[in-house]
């Protein structure tokens, strides 16, 4: 540490001599890692819940209220002022499972191992396999034939933990056997939804928002309606068998598409999975990229 303070002062001695540059002391190196590591976590927590979309939309206000400072437009500065304190508080109030459970996980988190922990074997593996695709695309239409009602909620990056928390932890390899089993009439764990996280059923009996958007039809029911609540409030992909009709239907980002055949949604189920893996191998290579061009820099040194 020493020798690189000091390799940093005779740099500025000697380069940098016509900059007013603050000095920077140990502690100050040892605030900006503390810093930057609580900052990377923030924004991980951020990305893994609802969180992330509200940021955005705040993101959004923010440039609006930039642009009437630099024109003086009084009026909207003072109303953001006022509403300043009242959106802090709203905040805490809307966001109080997801802050009550970054907490808990911080006092759960082991942060020797995070840190030193550089486990990079599940790059481009896939969020849920193939196998998961077809499993899920035959119980649906299984169970479709003779109407049995379902309602599966297929996780994305929001994690669903805060409504994983409502039903009964399951944590099975996923199968259609399972599934058909579960939603089985009068049993048990057939009323509510299950939650799938990757290749596993993760909970059953899960209670989820209902949706209060009005254009949705009269004559849906309460499962069409929660598909619908739950991709409204994250990026979750949700299928509906309906007890009435047989028929399945999926909700996406607050669509429902009705009475869909097994051809769409094996396709919608592909591009989550592929759309995922895509995502990691572009990352992975971007990784090998930038350690390639190291190693050229360093070799020609």
């Amino acid at each position: 540490m020493q020798n690189m303070m000091g390799v940093l002062g005779a740099f500025k001695e000697k380069y940098l001599v016509w900059m007013n540059l603050p000095s920077i002391t140990q502690t100050d190196i040892i605030e900006i890692i503390i810093i930057a590591f609580l900052l990377y976590h923030v924004m991980l927590w951020f990305k893994s819940t609802r969180a992330w979309t509200l940021f955005k939309g705040l993101v959004v206000i923010l440039v609006f209220v930039l642009i009437a400072a630099l024109f003086q437009m009084n009026t909207i500065l003072w109303i953001a002022g006022r509403a300043l304190n009242v959106g802090l508080m709203a905040l805490v109030v809307v966001f109080q499972p997801e802050l009550r459970k970054a907490l808990e996980d911080l006092g759960r988190k082991n942060f020797v191992a995070s840190i030193f922990s550089f486990d990079f074997s599940k790059d481009g593996e896939e969020k849920f396999s193939e196998r998961t695709v077809n499993e899920l695309v035959k119980a649906c239409y299984e169970m479709g034939k003779v109407k049995t009602g379902a309602l599966i909620v297929i996780e994305n990056e929001i994690l669903l933990t805060e409504y994983e928390r409502t039903g009964i932890t399951l944590d099975s390899q996923l199968s259609s056997q399972l599934l058909i089993n579960i939603f089985e009439k009068n049993t048990p764990l057939h009323d509510g939804a299950i939650i799938v996280r990757g290749d596993r059923v993760l909970a059953a009996t899960c209670y989820l928002p209902l949706s209060d958007n009005m254009e949705l039809s009269k004559e849906l029911g309460t499962r069409h309606r929660a598909a619908v609540g739950i991709s409204e409030v994250s990026d979750s992909l949700t299928i509906v068998v309906s007890e009435e009709t047989g028929k399945v239907s999926i909700a996406v980002r607050g669509v429902l598409y009705r009475n869909v055949d097994a051809d769409f949604l094996r396709s919608k189920l592909d591009f989550m999975r592929k759309n995922d893996v895509e995502t990691r191998r572009l990352d992975l290579l971007k990784r090998r990229l930038k350690n390639a061009k190291k190693v050229r820099q360093h070799d020609n040194k």
